[in-house]
């Protein structure tokens, strides 16, 4: 059930326990799950947590309740990567050993309650200058390390482009900083109608409030606005190999978030990009550390008074053009490179050694 992030942690304790070293994974309990057990090496400890309220302050006493048991949990570690709001200042480190906090979103003035932690992580560019925008003083101690793919194996460029379909694919949580209805109404321009009755529109994701959505009036919204075209919407896709399936079969990939405060890396476009899909997205910061415009991929302006008409400018530029299409797909395919679980798992390795036995 979990998201980007959570399965890059996921693939993350993998990495380091492949390498030899004793790896525990905190997080919430399904019923479908047990309790403890080992994966890949990973020793896992699942405990009871909550559906996401939409009540901010419900958020937060929950998520301090989560962050309590998690905490009765945890054993004695040289290193702990914290992802909730409360647990780098209720964890000790005399028994937590060195905190770490994997800052996946934009910093909202809590950063300075985190001083008890050795370590801040930015995963781009643009949450790193977010946070030292907050916290001048605290250079040193912040880092960035990009997330990697939350996963490995990637079929042959060959096949992949090969087993390419006519499909603009959205994948992510259905909520309204995503952007979805400039998606939708990009479809509707006179540029993109000559087009519809080839190509179609799947859009992937979770509506739930529960699951991070909008929940089913704003799903109810985005059908009705998608009435009358190519659009299918198919819900959440907790399998990867359906995932996966969606990305493989996939030439375009469009994520039109407009979150500015909220958008920290973008993994969905990071994941297409491995499987050979086109990036369309936004001109948000965070996208410029793995989607250069033009290259492997294409940027239209969010900010401009007909977003979605830059929307369908993109998408009909990469329609019109198979050879630009194919040359930016194979561009895109170089993250699996530059963002293998390998690579960033070391850069990981390689900076928890400078905090081992430290004091903070």
């Amino acid at each position: 059930m979990g998201g980007a992030v959570e399965k890059i942690w996921h693939e993350m304790g993998s990495q380091f326990a492949s390498r030899g070293h004793e790896v525990t994974h905190v997080s919430r309990s399904h019923h479908r799950l047990p309790a403890t057990e080992i994966l890949g090496g990973v020793r896992h400890v699942r405990v009871q947590g909550f559906e996401t309220p939409r009540s901010l302050l419900a958020l937060k006493l929950m998520d301090l309740i989560y962050t309590l048991k998690a905490r009765a949990s945890l054993p004695c570690a040289d290193v702990t990567v914290t992802n909730t709001f409360w647990a780098p200042m209720l964890l000790n480190p005399k028994r937590a050993g060195a905190i770490v906090v994997s800052v996946q979103r934009m910093p909202k003035g809590q950063m300075r309650f985190y001083r008890r932690a050795a370590r801040w992580h930015a995963v781009s560019s643009a949450v790193f200058e977010a946070v030292l925008e907050e916290q001048p003083l605290e250079s040193e101690r912040l880092r960035v390390i990009p997330n990697p793919l939350p996963f490995s194996a990637v079929p042959s460029e060959g096949v992949l482009m090969r087993s390419k379909e006519k499909v603009i694919l959205y994948a992510g949580r259905l909520h309204p900083e995503k952007g979805l209805e400039l998606l939708i109404g990009a479809l509707r321009h006179a540029e993109m109608q000559k087009w519809l009755g080839e190509w179609r529109v799947e859009i992937v994701g979770p509506w739930t409030v529960g699951e991070g959505g909008g929940g089913e009036g704003y799903f109810s919204q985005l059908k009705s606005l998608a009435e009358g075209l190519p659009v299918a919407f198919t819900g959440p896709v907790h399998d990867p190999a359906r995932l996966f399936d969606h990305y493989q079969r996939a030439s375009i990939f469009v994520y039109p978030s407009l979150a500015e405060k909220g958008e920290t890396f973008g993994v969905a476009p990071l994941e297409a990009m491995a499987f050979g899909a086109v990036p369309v997205v936004s001109d948000l910061t965070c996208f410029r550390d793995f989607i250069q415009s033009s290259r492997n991929g294409l940027v239209f302006d969010h900010r401009a008074p007909n977003p979605s008409r830059g929307v369908a400018a993109s998408i009909t530029e990469l329609l019109g053009d198979e050879q630009k299409r194919i040359s930016f797909a194979k561009a895109a395919l170089e993250v699996n490179a530059s963002h293998a679980p390998h690579k960033i798992a070391a850069q990981f390795l390689e900076d928890f050694s400078t905090l081992v036995g430290k004091a903070f």
